[in-house]
């Protein structure tokens, strides 16, 4: 049992005031793998209180100084990547290949994009030729609280943390309870690179506790979350009372549109990105949207790739998806294929209960289903489990109406060998991400969406410019 029981406050290791047991489930077992320490109000303001004060000189930090503690941590990452990886695979269940190579990696990922953004960042501009003394700064906003989630943990840790402190900003992290221990991994990685105490400070909690304590501070600047719509809507009420900047990536129901003329790799590469990760991630195209000329093939090779995703524990090496986080995720992905099937979708592979073979751990049967329309159940709400919706349409027109009648507009895809076509669907779709093709986004394309999918971008560029304020200042003299 791994006992993690501190906190990282002002540069320090430090018992907890409010402190509470809370075991950390392995999702392939269904036993405790760790014990942490919960927080509280007092564990909130201690640490909101050391980044207020290790704010100013940091903020006047030049840029070139944080960049080079960026690139010392990045180095201690890229060392220890691998007991990273470990980390999540135990806590969150993602296979222990996959949690090496993808979920750690994506921390080394995005901490590398963003200091090639960092480098070539103007922080200081002139407005314009026609303004010979105007000046635009740009200036960190402040103390941030961040919030992550459990699904792509180190991922969303290293977009906030690594964004903020190029920016300036000092921070509080709250990582999921559910998978706290990269999080303090990754405290000790900001602690071995130098990071000046109060900078980077953690505290375990839940939602309800430290979560609602740091998004309602008096003395907090900015919350940047990623996690469900119903606690980004919480969260944008507990923060409106101080007015503080709020950052939200949520949700998603992609739609992949498949034309008649998709490639021949368009279905599994469809289903395989749905079933990634065990369906939960943000961005899976979870609608499978065919024309109907290809309908019935397309069914049948999506029912054929499913069947044969193998499901087996996160600690065996080998590809394949793990089980999903919980046992509350589960029993939600029961519930609702379970409400599939009762509006009257036809299952074509996978459906209730766990894979034959695995009587414990919370694994779900890769699940296709077939004939459904846009208005079922599974077709509007995140499942956030390995199970895809197939909709057939037979215009253009149709499915990009079907594609965009939804309350997200995360990341949408189309799937045809017509690029004129391709072009026009993807500027018609309503989402703040669109591929096309299988074509992957580039190092450091923003990540963010559109409608209840959240506001703001992650990543490079435009993650390190969502932790900054505009200043503009008249009369500037060159010295």
């Amino acid at each position: 049992m791994i006992e993690k029981r501190q906190f990282y406050i002002n540069g320090a290791w430090v018992d907890p005031i409010e402190g509470a047991d809370h075991h950390v489930i392995d999702p392939s077992t269904e036993e405790p793998c760790a014990v942490i320490s919960m927080g509280g109000q007092a564990d909130a303001d201690a640490a909101v209180a050391a980044a207020k004060a290790a704010f100013p000189a940091w903020m006047n930090t030049p840029v070139e100084e944080r960049i080079a503690l960026v690139e010392k941590f990045l180095e201690v990452y890229q060392r220890r990547n691998d007991e990273m990886g470990e980390a999540i695979s135990l806590e969150m269940g993602a296979p222990i290949d996959m949690a090496k190579a993808s979920q750690a990696g994506a921390g080394s990922y995005h901490a590398a994009n963003f200091l090639r953004a960092a480098k070539k960042f103007d922080f200081f501009k002139p407005l314009g030729d026609h303004a010979p003394n105007d000046r635009i700064a740009m200036e960190p906003i402040g103390v941030c609280a961040l919030i992550t989630p459990w699904n792509w943990p180190m991922n969303q840790v290293v977009l906030k943390v690594i964004a903020a402190a190029i920016a300036g900003c000092t921070m509080v992290l709250k990582p999921s309870e559910e998978s706290p221990l990269n999080a303090l991994l990754f405290a000790e990685f900001m602690d071995e690179a130098g990071f000046p105490a109060g900078v980077f400070n953690l505290v375990n909690g839940d939602g309800m506790g430290v979560g609602a304590a740091l998004t309602g501070h008096k003395d907090v600047d900015m919350v940047s979350f990623t996690g469900s719509t119903r606690a980004g809507i919480a969260i944008s009420q507990n923060a409106a009372l101080t007015l503080k900047r709020v950052h939200l990536e949520l949700g998603g129901k992609g739609a992949n549109l498949l034309f008649a003329d998709a490639d021949d790799k368009a279905v599994k590469r469809g289903v395989r990105h749905m079933m990634e990760n065990s369906g939960q991630s943000c961005n899976a195209p979870s609608r499978m949207m065919v024309q109907r000329e290809i309908y019935d093939r397309v069914v049948d090779e999506a029912a054929e790739i499913a069947s044969s995703t193998k499901v087996a524990s996160a600690h065996e090496s080998g590809r394949h998806i793990g089980p999903v986080v919980n046992e509350a995720q589960w029993n939600k992905i029961q519930g609702l294929i379970q409400k599939g099937i009762d509006e009257g979708a036809r299952v074509v592979a996978g459906g209730l209960g766990r894979p034959e073979g695995l009587n414990k751990g919370f694994f779900v049967r890769p699940t296709v289903f077939a004939d459904v329309n846009n208005d079922m159940t599974i077709a509007r709400e995140e499942i956030f489990g390995p199970v895809l919706s197939i909709i057939p349409f037979d215009t253009e027109e149709e499915a990009v109406e079907m594609a965009n009648d939804t309350v997200y507009g995360l990341t949408n895809y189309v799937q045809t060998q017509d690029g004129a076509r391709a072009n026009r669907v993807a500027r018609q779709f309503r989402s703040g991400m669109v591929e096309i093709n299988g074509n992957s986004r580039g190092a450091g394309a923003p990540f963010g969406g559109m409608k209840q999918s959240g506001n703001g971008r992650e990543g490079g560029t435009w993650g390190i410019e969502d932790f900054l304020e505009v200043k503009s200042i008249a009369g500037w003299t060159e010295e």
